[in-house]
């Protein structure tokens, strides 16, 4: 039997009983069940990931839904159980529910939310900071400082990749593929290649603001009426084009790739987006690290499994100009073996969800 696991209670009276495996920010989310007449108890065990003995112990033999997370197996024995404990609904606090077996929860007839659009600027964000890190070496250069290495300037200290008028890559392009891109462009004014399967119909119309404010300086009848409720990436890109070209700077360009293969041929900035499945699992690997340029930036703040990290290792090993920037690994909590060594990684793990909302559970 499974040791009890120790809860923090809300609403002790509460008609329906909703478990949270984790202390989740602020306390909004809490209000909103407990409005609700639900008695809400989070796990506050001292341990990092839940095994799923310990959410067993949790959902016991009453449960009306439970709030996880992505780092845990949601499969057929806690849906099984849950189901068993009068349960209908499971919310996973993340944008992707991998960790969820969706067959098993539709078997036990578990309804599964997840919170999509709420971390999409957060972690747009967190990529894009991995990307200025590791394109400037700002990680070896803090180290460097910090170790009492310095002792004066040298022009060829700490080079790093001028992002301006590069290319970025955008692989996997959805609201947070799209959000990274626009804050690519319009915040380094870099050229734009992505892939996708479908047609980017969000990246083709985003930053609407902008554009309109982009279209102040172009004619009428340099826009065809039409375009003026669509907003494509064309003449959105077309506009702030000639925007950047009216105060003497070069145009920025975009274009969809084919393939991935010709987003990592040539492009300066990679940046993963996609969701983790069969066809994305090692999606990057050592015959696609192989095509990328000598000195290109693989940002990944997606899922671990999308890169081959052993692979990896002995790619930023081989190619010491060659940078990566990640927040997530492929055997959480562990890295490969050497991924820490290399000075060329930029290896973090924040938590995109601070502030950027909650997963709502309606009894």
């Amino acid at each position: 039997m499974a040791k009890p696991v120790s809860i923090e209670v809300w609403n002790p009276n509460g008609k329906y009983r909703v478990v949270s495996t984790k202390s989740m920010p602020g306390t909004r989310w809490i209000h909103l069940l407990t409005d609700q007449d639900c008695r809400v108890e989070i796990c506050t065990d001292k341990k990092t990931i839940l095994s799923v003995e310990d959410i067993l112990a949790l959902i016991g033999d009453k449960c009306d839904g439970v709030i996880g997370q992505l780092t845990e197996d949601w499969g057929e024995v806690l849906f099984s159980a849950l189901r068993r404990a009068g349960g209908k609904a499971f919310s996973n606090m993340a944008v992707g529910y991998n960790n969820v077996d969706v067959g098993a929860a539709n078997k036990y007839g578990i309804a599964v939310g997840n919170t999509p659009g709420v971390l999409t600027e957060t972690t747009a964000e967190l990529a894009a900071s991995l990307s200025l890190a590791a394109s400037r070496r700002i990680v070896e250069a803090d180290q460097f400082m910090r170790a009492g290495l310095y002792d004066g300037w040298l022009p060829h200290l700490f080079v790093g990749n001028l992002l301006k008028g590069q290319t970025v890559g955008v692989i996997g392009a959805g609201r947070i593929g799209s959000a990274y891109a626009r804050m690519m462009i319009e915040g380094f004014k870099m050229n734009l290649i992505y892939y996708d399967l479908y047609q980017a119909t969000r990246l083709e119309k985003f930053v609407t603001g902008k554009s309109l404010f982009a279209f102040h300086f172009m004619t009428t009848s340099q826009i065809p009426s039409f375009q003026l409720l669509g907003l494509s990436s064309y003449y959105f890109l077309t506009a702030y084009g000639q925007f950047l070209k009216a105060n003497g700077e070069q145009p920025v360009t975009w274009k969809r790739a084919a393939t991935m293969e010709d987003v990592l041929r040539e492009a300066d900035v990679i940046s993963l987006h996609p969701v983790l499945d069969k066809t994305t699992y090692h999606l990057i690997n050592k015959e696609r690290l192989a095509i990328m340029k000598k000195e290109a930036i693989l940002v990944n703040a997606s899922r671990g499994p999308v890169i081959d990290e052993a692979a990896l290792v002995e790619h930023l090993k081989q190619n010491p100009m060659f940078r990566v920037g990640l927040d997530v690994f492929e055997e959480e909590p562990f890295m490969k073996p050497g991924l820490a060594d290399q000075k060329n990684a930029v290896v973090v793990y924040q938590s995109s969800e601070v502030f950027g909302g909650f997963p709502i559970y309606g009894a």
